[in-house]
């Protein structure tokens, strides 16, 4: 029990976890039928881009209710792939609270990120800012759905259309998510989803675009094998970016386990919202049942002033309990090199997030009992904030800090 700030581990009480729980542990289905699945591709002696990867792209295509799906051996590289298919140049307005591969997949290919400010309220690019961006450098817009919050959509595509800019999403978080009624992956000219490890759906290492846009699709097809058309002759240059069968092995397995994977997550995240419930200084980010969030993410913003602890304090207050919490994004994109040092900007509501934000384990391997223990361990760290950054002080430099 955490009852007093004595009992925390970071002064000296016992951790609460034998092992660390980690946000983002891996959800992957039945094992066995994974391994099967690996034993048909050994079998067939094919072993890339074949038929399972086929399966996966229909799989994926289904739930997002979208024509295509074009699997790629990871996010990133979809990214890059998409930029090149749609024709991107110059300047591509981006959110800078989002993972540094949505702006690096822009930047190696010579492209110029330009960051636009946050709105609060969601997390997702302000659409008022992105119209305000627009330049006669501007080539495209490409919004993130946060966390799964879905972008403005239709603002944005309002800017795209209006300027004659290709619009695009990363979908990264929005698996199985909606906007207004439609799934997420038909938006745009085409979103392109993750299966990293750590995603609600995994292949290990993976990615994906969808798009109901079926010359586009074949573009990008060609694209990531080397730029080969029918026949595999080769029509333009290319690059390697196709999904192997064991990734798809694990992206068909663990697909199969995402409508329980969601359910886990669902409850997880209620419990999460009525344990830290009324507690000064900590708020669940909350989700719209109607945007049929995956859940994916449990995501709490810590305000010092009203705690008394500072959002880095309470991930090493977690860290020495063995609760590895998250900073989803922080520093935010404009805040790295080398991008803020080139094009240095102030984005008001990004950074306030940015200082703030932190993401707490869940999915399949974190348990009801889990939750609720650390949730223990968020009340008597909050509750005695004061307390608790005071003592840290008296230790000297081990006072964490984000302020750069």
């Amino acid at each position: 029990m955490k009852q007093k700030i004595d009992d925390l581990a970071v002064f000296g009480g016992p951790a609460t976890f034998a092992q660390p729980l980690c946000v983002g542990r891996p959800s992957t289905g039945d094992r066995s039928r994974f391994f099967d699945r690996l034993n048909q591709a050994l079998d067939n002696q094919w072993l890339t881009n074949g038929a399972l990867v086929r399966e996966f792209e229909e799989r994926v295509a289904e739930l997002a209710q979208v024509r295509n799906c074009v699997a790629t051996c990871n996010a990133t590289v979809a990214l890059q792939l998409l930029y090149m298919a749609t024709e991107l140049s110059g300047e591509v307005i981006m959110p800078s609270m989002t993972y540094v591969a949505t702006v690096h997949s822009a930047r190696m290919l010579g492209l110029t990120p330009v960051f636009c400010d946050i709105d609060p309220a969601t997390g997702c690019l302000d659409p008022r800012e992105a119209e305000a961006a627009v330049t006669s450098r501007t080539s495209g817009v490409v919004g993130v759905h946060l966390w799964g919050r879905p972008s403005p959509i239709d603002e944005l595509e309002k800017t795209g259309a209006g300027h004659g800019l290709r619009v695009v999403f990363d979908a990264a978080h929005a698996l199985g998510c909606a906007y207004r009624g439609r799934c997420i992956g038909g938006f745009g000219a085409a979103e392109v989803f993750s299966f990293h490890a750590t995603k609600v759906v995994n292949s290990f290492e993976g990615g994906a675009i969808v798009t109901d846009d079926d010359g586009l699709a074949q573009y990008l097809r060609s694209l990531r094998t080397f730029g080969s058309g029918p026949g595999g002759r080769i029509e333009r240059v290319g690059t390697n970016a196709k999904m192997n069968e064991a990734a798809a092995a694990m992206g068909l397995t663990s697909l199969e386990a995402f409508d329980e994977t969601v359910r886990h997550n669902r409850a997880n995240h209620l419990l999460y919202r009525s344990e830290l419930l009324g507690l000064d200084g900590a708020s669940i980010v909350p989700f719209d049942e109607d945007e049929s969030p995956n859940y994916q993410y449990v995501v709490v913003t810590i305000d010092e002033a009203g705690s008394g602890v500072h959002r880095d304090l309470l991930m090493q207050v977690l860290q020495a309990e063995n609760v590895v919490a998250q900073r989803y994004f922080s520093p935010a994109c404009h805040q790295l090199e080398p991008y803020r040092s080139e094009r240095p900007v102030e984005l008001p509501h990004t950074e306030r997030l940015a200082e703030q934000v932190l993401i707490l384990p869940t999915g399949p391997a974190v348990s009801g009992e889990d939750v609720r223990r650390i949730c223990e361990i968020v009340r008597c760290a909050l509750t005695s904030g004061r307390q608790v950054t005071d003592r840290f002080r008296r230790m000297g430099d081990r006072v964490p800090s984000f302020r750069r």
